[in-house]
């Protein structure tokens, strides 16, 4: 086999069920320079058959066996062994489309300054799907460029995990963490927070399944909190690291809970941004209520907008911009 190129990290675990539909649309790639790492992290099922079944007829194929520990300690495991200049993230329970590795890594090439790329996503099954899941899928599919992937950092994880290809060189810098929140959006934010640029490739180019097994459902780690916390731990760390005082646009409940997650590190809300005319003067854990016109005549402070709708977070970032705010400068949008 000549060296891979690109090296495909797929830990499973208890994946019997979709693993073969996941290696068979690796192993149909066009770009044929991969190497697909999978890490069987103590399965009790048949997932390690599959995956030496996978492996006994095409040698780019590795199979590495663990005792169970965990989904980061299976990434630390298999990023390890990766042998190409690109890591390419895959799910157990996913399937790629044909090009999507040819696509990810022209882009790559292409913009030397990028650390890394996603791509769009469809979820499936699709009678399934919630209204709210059809609108998270809208949402990723609209972000579109690194200047789009960093204002929405702090939304949601603006990359589907399993979407990434990141420079390998990058990766193994960064690594994965256990910091009890979600171990992918830790590792973007991560970047986002050394200047790393990260940028999408504007095509579904991986079928992301939904279903009961899938971390965002059962893990504790991704629990609403847990990701609350992890806005706030990095909002801290870099946006208000400069400001111990800040102004609060949103106090419905997301603006409640991000509060709070940041007065434990010290950060308090100086004013809080209200457009319900009824709320204006009111104090709100010592800050008081003021409108939008109001703004102009505050001293400027860093800004975070804290509301859960996208209509909302448009009609702000609108007014915001208006105003001379400038995103990811003086103001942020969370959610």
């Amino acid at each position: 086999m000549s060296a891979p190129e690109v090296s495909i990290l797929l830990p499973a675990y208890n994946a019997g069920a979709t693993l073969d539909a996941c290696l068979r649309s690796v192993a149909r790639q066009t770009f044929p320079r991969w190497e697909c790492i999978v890490v069987d992290d103590g399965s009790e099922d048949g997932t390690r058959a599959v995956a030496e079944r996978f492996a006994a007829r095409d040698e780019r194929f590795r199979v590495v066996a663990t005792a169970h520990q965990g989904l980061v300690a299976a990434l630390g495991t298999g990023l390890e062994r990766c042998l190409g200049r690109m890591v390419a993230r895959m799910d157990a329970d996913d399937v790629m489309h044909r090009e999507r590795l040819a696509a990810q890594l022209r882009a790559l090439d292409a913009e030397r300054a990028l650390a890394a790329v996603g791509c769009h996503v469809r979820l499936f099954p699709r009678r399934e799907l919630s209204d709210g899941l059809r609108a998270y899928e809208r949402w990723l599919d609209g972000i579109d460029s690194p200047r789009r992937v960093r204002a929405e950092a702090f939304v949601e994880c603006p990359v589907a995990h399993p979407t990434l290809m990141v420079r390998t060189d990058v990766l193994r810098a960064a690594g994965y963490r256990d910091e009890h929140w979600p171990e992918d959006y830790d590792l973007v934010l991560r970047l986002l927070g050394q200047g790393r640029e990260i940028g999408v490739v504007p095509r579904r180019l991986l079928a992301w399944r939904d279903g009961p097994r899938r971390l965002w459902r059962a893990g504790e780690a991704y629990r609403p909190e847990r990701f609350t916390a992890c806005k706030a731990a990095f909002l801290a760390a870099h946006f208000l690291a400069g400001a111990d005082r800040y102004v609060l646009w949103g106090y419905g409940p997301t603006g409640r809970a991000l509060r709070r997650a940041l007065a434990r590190h010290g950060k308090r809300p100086s004013h809080v941004v209200e457009v319900h005319p009824g709320r204006i003067g009111e104090i709100i854990h010592g800050a008081p209520v003021i409108s939008v016109d109001e703004l102009r005549a505050h001293p400027r402070r860093p800004l975070v907008a804290a509301v859960a709708g996208e209509r909302p977070r448009r009609e702000i970032r609108d007014a915001l911009s208006a105003l001379g705010f400038r995103e990811t400068q003086d103001f942020v949008c969370a959610a």
